[in-house]
């Protein structure tokens, strides 16, 4: 399931009961995917019976691919606000609830997804490392927002921000009001990833921390158990809820056609123009074409096998020295990483291109370190924003150590303190730019390791700080702004 889509929806912290629910159901042996995030409003038992009914309702609605997805969506929502309507005529403590819901449906197999949405539930695209809110607010205050009367910011802090003026079972405005229920259809590509999520989450995380953190993760489920984690750690003021989907088909490989080149027979002078022009009888057929062919096959092969000769030459020279790496972490046991640091060895496996910019909204300083970080990736420009590193009580390892398929990192205002090692590194290339050591013992291990019972000829230079450096451009892909 998690292939696929995946859905997680929790209390936060100021409330004792949820009134938000979710849908996550495969149709079509896969190709098709039900999605969708109810948020309940009316009281507290209200809004959980508004929530269930809308779940039910619209899980009725399709149990295969549907003819016209737009108009069933749309009937399933007029039929929720028919039964919540009936249910609040009939039972008086129930007489305020309502709900806002958003849903979809991805057709896989036609890479095409269709929504429905009332209300200040969400529905985002995540496409190339971008983020697209495709669905509009419900509320006074999202109008202000959407149409760009307020940032972001102002709009999270705004008192009335919760004031929707649309839901599901307010009235039977729903039934007659075509304009009530927003509705659309777009390219869901492969590769994409669609973001439903309850104001639980967008009223406590930004939309550039949002991003960051659904470019980091393996999984599914660990993308949405971080977005639900930092809201809480934000706050969590009301119930969250979020779903994702992703459309995981390979992209398709178009590979260029050559154009046809063709032979023009130049006329012969004094020809006249109604002539036909014939073949010249000793024409030879040209051969230049078959030769060059078999010539840059020979060298493609010739060149294939002497880097599988240097490679294996490698590895034999090579098979007995250790990886340096596993010298460098001296910590004796396994343990257990807090969220926060394993959110940033997240960041650093998942960085998207060769910069990462960490966030200091989502990395609370100091960030307690109990385990090495690893990095993994051949290149790494690291932008820390200040962020402060700080080793356990007990730790004595190092705060981060470059693995042997690493071969550049560079690190941009972070700090390091009460380390053993700070950074480990083993004949890599290490750039530093506004760090500070405080307390650590060795700032930085280079671990030199040359081949085993063979002549070294080398020089070891003294290491001398830059007067400066030319700071790279940060690359926006990763969510920095």
């Amino acid at each position: 399931m998690d292939k696929h889509f995946f859905g997680l929806t929790d209390t936060g912290k100021s409330r004792d009961n949820n009134e938000d629910s979710f849908i996550t159901k495969s149709l079509n042996n896969d190709q098709l995917i039900l999605a969708a995030v109810i948020d309940g409003v009316g009281g507290y038992h209200g809004g959980e019976v508004a929530a269930a009914i809308a779940r039910e309702q619209i899980s009725m609605q399709f149990s295969d691919r549907p003819a016209d997805p737009i108009s069933q969506m749309i009937s399933a929502f007029k039929n929720t606000n028919e039964v919540i309507v009936a249910k609040k005529q009939t039972e008086t403590n129930l007489s305020e609830m309502a709900c806002v819901a958003t849903m979809v449906l991805a057709d896989i197999e036609h890479n095409q997804f269709y929504y429905a949405h009332v209300g200040d539930t969400r529905l985002y695209l995540l496409r190339d490392g971008s983020l697209i809110k495709i669905s509009k607010d419900h509320s006074f205050v999202g109008f202000l927002e959407d149409s760009g009367r307020l940032d972001e910011a102002a709009a999270m802090q705004h008192p009335k921000r919760n004031e929707i003026n649309k839901a599901i079972g307010f009235s039977d405005q729903i039934a007659t009001d075509d304009s009530y229920i927003e509705t659309g259809q777009s390219p869901f590509l492969p590769g994409d990833m669609l973001v439903l999520c309850s104001d639980g989450l967008t009223d406590m995380v930004n939309k550039h921390d949002i991003t960051s953190l659904l470019l980091q993760g393996d999984t599914l489920a660990k993308k949405a158990g971080n977005l639900i984690a930092l809201a809480n750690e934000n706050g969590g003021r009301d119930n969250i809820t979020v779903v994702l989907l992703q459309n995981n088909k390979e992209p398709q490989q178009v590979k260029p056609t050559r154009p046809g080149f063709t032979q023009q027979t130049q006329v012969p002078a004094g020809a006249k123009k109604n002539e036909a022009i014939q073949p010249a009888e000793n024409q030879e057929p040209a051969a230049s074409t078959p030769a060059k062919r078999n010539y840059w096959f020979t060298a493609l092969v010739i060149l294939c096998l002497i880097l599988l000769g240097t490679t294996v030459f490698m590895y034999l020279q090579n098979q007995h020295v250790a990886d340096p790496s596993s010298a460098m972490i001296s910590s004796p046991k396994q343990t257990v990483r807090n969220s926060q640091e394993q959110l940033l060895q997240d960041a650093f496996d998942h960085a998207v291109g060769d910069t990462l910019v960490l966030s200091d909204s989502i990395f609370k300083s100091p960030v307690l370190i109990s385990d090495t970080l690893r990095l993994r990736k051949d290149t790494l420009y690291i932008f820390a924003n200040g962020i402060v590193l700080q080793a356990d009580s007990g730790y004595k390892g190092a705060a981060i150590t470059m693995l042997s398929q690493s071969r550049l990192m560079k690190l941009d205002s972070l700090q390091f303190k009460g380390f053993a090692t700070a950074i480990a590194i083993s004949n890599q290339a290490l750039l530093l730019k506004n760090v500070t050591f405080t307390n650590c013992l060795l700032p930085i291990k280079n671990s030199i390791h040359f081949p085993d019972k063979q002549l070294v000829n080398t020089e070891l230079m003294k290491l001398t700080p830059l007067k400066s450096t030319t700071p790279k451009t940060r690359d926006l892909k990763n969510g920095a702004e």
